[in-house]
């Protein structure tokens, strides 16, 4: 017996309260519909979905770090073991605690 379960979908207006304008060319509106009409979307579908990919990806190559395995090895190895606290380190940390407790 198969059973299947219907799922509301939210009304496309919904939590859409921010509006985005911006000023372009005649040729950039040409090549974003010719690109929207490819893919078979609306124009603003196309637009905010690529606009919204790219700063997923412009946000993950800004706040992710990729290591080499030499670098991980250098970095772990830097948490593990740090070095023992210079005197301008140790300067620092009793000016700190003077000044915040």
């Amino acid at each position: 017996m198969a059973i299947t379960v219907a799922t509301a979908r939210p009304a496309p207006w919904v939590g859409k309260a921010e509006r985005l304008e911006a000023r372009i060319t005649p040729a950039q509106k040409e090549i974003l519909q010719h690109a929207a009409e490819l893919e078979g979307r609306s124009l603003t579908d196309f637009v905010i979905s690529s606009a919204q990919a790219a700063a997923m990806r412009t946000i993950h190559e800004h706040e992710v770090l990729l290591l080499s395995a030499k670098d991980r090895e250098v970095f772990v190895n830097a948490l593990l073991n740090p070095p023992a606290p210079n005197d301008k380190l140790r300067r620092a940390a009793h000016r700190y605690k003077q000044k915040h407790g």
